[in-house]
């Protein structure tokens, strides 16, 4: 009943739920807290929250060594768990920060937590990626991705529900200690999924039928992935698969970020009311999220096993082409909010799910490394080009036509390069997997050491 109903087989019950669970608390962190945020890095202005992208790009730049680091030199559940304390520590500190000297919150301290909370953002999705591309197998990954994808879409509901519930009540303070729980059950979850895999595959359950494709990788938890600490940088400057996830990333991001400004426009032009600005944007994220559940409820569970990665990796490509003709046509609020859902729902309900798929053919460093430089400071970058290149238009007295003009053969060439990463992935698992990374002769030595 359970392989008809959600694709999963009785041995991967339990590792599934615990990643659903996991996706779960890590968006309602994010999401109880991301209105405020919004609201919060709109005080300045939107030129304001152009620099702050910049900034939020120079620091996820500067953190990835440290990850980096972390990575080569920490077990995988140690330096997981140093990512997710390290941001439920921050939490706790911005909350006696809120506490003891509220007076100190202004404009620059809310920049200060925008920059802040778009890393947050931006570390806590990867880690959690990483985590599943290096757990589960890419034919695992095809069948139910999507539907660990739908924990993070009821999280992302339940945050903001729970931020309407309890700020009154409680304080809006108290959300951050909210999130900061959320996050530590979120790695109760991860070790969780850790220990489902501490046997060799050989030596685990396995359900009558199971091909040796769909066993989930073994993984001694004790071994050390190594290398330097810049090795995720080097990776995709050498790799023409990683350069082209990372050419989707950059896309993907300045896509996201032409819908980002164009809202904060229309969302400013209704006046400068901080608890209306705060409303609006929070209604924005319900319908998004509702949106993107009926999605993933009626068709992601199956559409990448029967359409394949490539052809659901190019459907946000072509959704945001017609977005952006829709959009030049309106102009109107309701038009983008709808453009939004729809671009939302698809990037997390087929998109997310499908570029993950991705990293189950490259070595666990590339998983983890190079991913995080990807996901991270790559994105942002594309965060930044999009941004100045809205401005631009703006300054240049261009309207919605213009932003079209520029999206939509941008996203033509988006949906090229996602069928040839999608018909790479095959080549690579057809041969085998990728070659890892860890050839290099210091994290062979400590992998020996580890054994």
């Amino acid at each position: 009943m359970l392989q008809r109903l959600f694709n999963v087989r009785r041995d991967e019950v339990l590792p599934v739920f615990l990643a659903v669970v996991f996706f779960f608390c890590v968006l309602v962190a994010l999401m109880v807290l991301r209105p405020a945020r919004e609201a919060l890095g709109l005080r300045g202005g939107i030129d304001a929250v152009r620099w702050l992208f910049m900034g939020t790009a120079l620091i996820t730049l500067l953190v990835n060594p440290v990850f980096g680091l972390l990575v080569s030199r920490l077990p995988r559940l140690h330096f997981i768990t140093a990512t997710y304390a390290f941001f439920a520590c921050s939490l706790a500190g911005f909350y006696l920060l809120l506490v003891l000297a509220p007076e100190a919150i202004g404009v620059v301290s809310g920049q200060l937590f925008y920059v802040w909370f778009s890393v947050f953002n931006l570390f806590a999705t990867m880690v959690f990626w990483a985590l599943m591309a290096d757990r589960f197998s890419l034919e695992q990954g095809k069948r139910f991705f999507g539907l660990i994808a739908v924990g993070g879409t009821l999280g992302a509901i339940a945050g903001p529900w729970l931020a309407s519930r309890l700020a009154a009540p409680l304080g809006t303070p108290a959300l951050l200690l909210l999130s900061s729980a959320f996050l530590l059950a979120a790695l109760g979850a991860a070790w969780g999924i850790a220990r489902c895999q501490r046997a060799p595959v050989a030596a685990g359950p396995r359900a009558e039928g199971t091909r040796d494709d769909e066993l989930a990788p073994a993984v001694d938890e004790r071994e050390l992935i190594g290398g330097s600490a810049w090795e995720g940088v080097r990776a995709v400057c050498r790799s023409r698969y990683l350069l082209g996830m990372a050419a989707y990333v950059v896309i993907l991001a300045i896509m996201a970020t032409f819908l980002y400004f164009t809202r904060l426009q229309m969302v400013a032009e209704l006046g400068d009311d901080l608890d209306l600005r705060t409303t609006v944007f929070a209604r924005i994220d319900l319908i998004t999220q509702i949106a993107t559940l009926v999605l993933q409820a009626l068709v992601a569970g199956r559409l990448m096993q029967r359409v394949g990665v490539p052809i659901t990796l190019a459907l946000l490509p072509l959704t945001t082409a017609l977005g952006f003709i829709g959009l030049a046509l309106v102009g109107s609020l309701a038009a983008l909010i709808a453009f939004e859902a729809l671009f939302r729902a698809v990037q997390r309900a087929l998109m997310r799910p499908a570029r993950e798929t991705l990293y189950t053919v490259t070595s666990r460093e590339d998983k983890y490394k190079s991913k995080a430089f990807i996901d991270t400071f790559v994105y942002r970058a594309g965060d930044v080009v999009g941004a100045q290149l809205e401005g631009l238009l703006g300054r240049l007295g261009m309207g919605l036509a213009a932003l079209a003009s520029v999206a939509i053969p941008l996203a033509l060439a988006w949906a090229a390069l996602a069928l040839w990463l999608g018909r790479t992935q095959q080549r690579i698992a057809a041969a085998g997997g990728a070659p890892a990374s860890a050839a290099h002769p210091t994290t062979t030595r400590l992998r020996r050491s580890s054994t």
